[in-house]
């Protein structure tokens, strides 16, 4: 079928402003690069479970972790000895593990496996990146994320030993301090990710800074 000439299709999402009382922007669409990339650039990420169409939100408030306001406590910095730390070194394993982890509260995993394809190639396209750890040669932890400018938005994280991912995510924001990176998206609201120095704050406030950063020049 021929498309009249006045027609153009167009990848686009409707502005975040405007999702429902619980975060939710679209629902439907693909998990392409071009459509995933857009999200991100838009302070929008996917999220939904198997048999539900995909989900696109954008929470109200959002929760972020300012480089600059980590806070490394010293009895992580002592465990962080106990695990060799690697990016990008094995980015299908550790968005595998991220998905069959079990989770309190979760009965079922979001990283389905079209999720686990498409960040993939999202990673092999250089966009989205993972940070391991590891122990007597083992992988016990980690998370992926994909990177916007100097900003990195995290998706998730694994561990079977204590304190790995932390210390995975305690090397990961070095690494983006050295790189020009000024923030971590860190999505929801999460007390875990609060101890270590993110804080919440409004819609407003995140896509407004995300627009500026989203202009950085950064490689991860």
């Amino acid at each position: 079928m021929t498309v009249p000439p006045q027609i153009r299709y167009e990848l686009a999402f409707p502005d975040p402003r405007d999702a429902d009382e619980n975060g939710i922007v679209a629902f439907g669409g693909d998990l392409s690069p071009s459509r995933l990339l857009l999200a991100y650039r838009s302070g929008i990420f996917p999220w939904y479970s198997e048999g539900d169409p995909i989900l696109w939100w954008s929470p109200d408030p959002r929760l972020i972790l300012n480089l600059e306001d980590f806070r490394l406590g010293k009895s992580l910095k002592k465990r962080m000895k106990h695990f060799e730390i690697t990016l990008d070194t094995a980015f299908p394993e550790v968005i595998r593990n991220c998905a069959r982890i079990p989770r309190p509260g979760q009965n079922a995993t979001w990283i389905l496996p079209e999720i686990v394809e498409a960040y993939t190639t999202l990673h092999e396209m250089g966009h989205a990146h993972s940070v391991e750890a590891w122990q007597n040669g083992k992988l016990v932890g980690g998370l992926y994320g994909v990177a916007v400018g100097g900003v990195f938005c995290g998706e998730s994280m694994f561990a079977y030993v204590s304190d790995a991912s932390k210390s995975a995510f305690a090397v990961l924001v070095e690494h983006l301090k050295s790189r020009g990176f000024e923030m971590i998206d860190a999505q929801v609201p999460t007390d875990h990710l609060k101890r270590l120095g993110a804080i919440e704050v409004s819609r407003d406030f995140f896509l407004h800074r995300l627009e500026k950063l989203a202009l950085k020049a950064c490689r991860f």
